[in-house]
């Protein structure tokens, strides 16, 4: 029989709480390939309006619920292929809705090293484990288990033989998916995550010295301390763990587990507790959720880099108007590029005002002729090293000719240098220096932040302090998504795009983007959108 092919409309409907015929709209526009810009903008009439942010969402709840199908397949092949799986835990699996509950589910029955239960099972102690679980008041453990004694197995006495019994039980404790949801759910609200300096570490001021002997719920610790406890752990100055007081879940697990007072085997059930608790469940659920509340703790920090990084592009542009951009440089001197109002590079020229007054007079000299040629409307500064000297030359210099019509903007310059260094770059400027190309960045910048932002990688222009410890992929995942949107949402020139802004736009892509600009370059300027279809491919 045919496997019933999985709906993810129904799960993502009630996550978000949206009409049901909008997300099937949008999961089917998902699937043909088209971007979110492009469903948000021009598929209005289909999704019944929705905007980026929650296609966006259905988009991410699409991706998950995918991911956890895939794997359902993998487990329920493997539990099958065992010959262990049961009606009950068939229906368990299919109707999970949490990648967590479903490893829950699979832990008993996953591959795993040997442990031991596996041995205590080799010595043949399993039946005696199953008399713990049983509780009979009936019998008694200290004769019971006399009948699994065994030296050549390794089991020399009633002492042994329970101690085995007991690892057995407490593995069988620790599987219990019912069990490690409560430890869950008491790790995620009551746990306390806990943070001191190594040994030897204290005798020398570090930025992490808050941390040296730190407390603080991980129901409410914030993306930026969790993430900066992780990178002194890292860094070997640190060391954390989260814990919870036991007797939290103990009484729970003891009712779950079926702990009889009037048995003589409670005393041996109460130890299996214990025992997995504290040697299998808090471990193992300790480590789940560090690694989820890295992956709280990244997202959290992912949208404010991505709020960063969309403030920086949306910046207002000057506009089209000359500039002039400077690269500060203290000993090898500042590099001075001349753009026109198009961006187009036109001049350069180096200049020392830092070396003496000999070298501030010959600088002060080389910037008054280069106004005086080119006319600027704006100067634009580095804001790296040497910037603030550099400004306030220029600020003295004009003051001094009486230039006070011309604007100097400090820019930030995060990632100018990357982009000098890039096949991009290199492709635009291939006889120019490095310094030179980072000079025109800063120049193009100011007169256009999103057309130029949008050629260097978005990690290189530094919109966050702690973006090189969150996950990579989701960090390039979500900047890129911050490019798109802004892109679409001022739109381009189309004359005057890059191949690196143009392939942002909806429908585009990169390699239509270096085609379009290959056809203006040997055709000239668009006379209107209907000449793209003379576009080879797009046509």
């Amino acid at each position: 029989m045919t496997a019933q092919k999985f709906d993810p409309i129904p799960f993502i409907t009630n996550e978000l709480n949206l009409p049901a015929k909008s997300v099937a709209s949008v999961v089917a526009l998902l699937e043909e390939g088209n971007t979110i810009p492009f469903i948000a903008r021009y598929r209005k009439e289909v999704t019944d309006n929705l905007d980026e942010v929650e296609i966006r969402n259905i988009q991410e709840k699409l991706a998950y619920i995918t991911e956890l199908e895939d794997r359902k397949k993998t487990v329920i092949s493997s539990i099958v292929s065992q010959g262990k799986m049961i009606p009950d835990l068939q229906s368990k699996i299919s109707n999970c809705l949490s990648k967590t509950i479903l490893e829950d589910l699979y832990l008993p029955y996953k591959p795993k090293r040997r442990t031991r239960a596996m041995i205590a099972r080799e010595k043949g102690l399993e039946p005696l484990a199953l008399l713990i679980m049983e509780q009979s008041k009936q019998k008694n453990p200290q004769e019971d288990a006399k009948a699994f004694i065994d030296p050549a197995k390794g089991v020399s006495d009633v002492d042994e033989a329970l101690a085995g019994a007991r690892d057995i039980v407490a593995e069988m404790l620790s599987e219990n998916a019912e069990i490690r949801a409560i430890v869950r759910d008491v790790f995620k609200s009551e746990g306390i995550v806990v943070s001191k300096v190594i040994d030897g570490k204290d005798a020398v001021p570090t930025k992490f010295e808050q941390y040296y002997n730190y407390r603080e719920k991980t129901a409410s610790i914030p993306s930026h301390r969790y993430l900066a406890i992780r990178r002194g752990e890292r860094e070997e100055v640190l060391q954390f763990h989260i814990e919870i007081e036991p007797e939290m879940v103990l009484g729970e697990i003891r009712n779950k587990s079926g702990v009889n007072k009037a048995s003589l085997y409670a005393e041996q059930l109460e130890k299996s507790i214990v025992d997995a608790c504290k040697r299998l469940i808090f471990p193992s659920v300790e480590t789940d959720l560090r690694v989820e509340l890295k992956m709280q703790s990244d997202r959290a920090a992912v949208d404010i880099f991505a709020s960063n990084l969309k403030n920086l592009l949306l910046s207002p542009p000057l506009g089209t108007y000359v500039v002039i951009g400077i690269d500060p440089g203290l000993r090898t001197g500042c590099k001075c590029a001349v753009v026109d109002n198009t961006g187009k590079f036109l001049h350069t020229v180096t200049i020392f005002p830092g070396q003496g007054e000999r070298g501030f007079d010959r600088a002060e000299q080389d910037l008054l002729q280069l106004i005086a040629k080119f006319h600027p409307h704006a100067i634009a500064v580095g804001n790296g090293t040497g910037g603030r000297e550099t400004e306030q030359f220029v600020r003295k210099v004009l003051t001094s000719a009486n230039l006070a019509n011309i604007t100097v903007i400090s820019v930030n310059e995060s990632g100018a240098s990357v982009y000098s260094a890039s096949d991009v770059a290199r492709e635009e400027f291939p006889d120019l220096d490095l310094t030179i190309r980072g000079a025109i960045s800063i120049a193009r910048r100011l007169q256009d932040p999103l057309a130029e932002l949008v050629k260097i990688d978005p990690k290189s222009i530094g919109v966050g302090q702690y973006q090189h410890d969150v996950y990579q992929p989701l960090l390039q995942d979500k900047l890129s998504e911050v490019i798109e949107s802004c892109v679409n949402h001022v739109g381009v020139e189309l004359n005057t795009a890059s191949a690196s802004l143009l392939a942002y736009v909806a429908g585009i892509g990169p390699s239509m983007a270096v085609k379009i600009v290959k056809h203006r370059e040997i055709n000239g300027s668009f006379k209107g959108r209907q000449q793209l279809l003379k576009v080879a491919g797009l046509g």
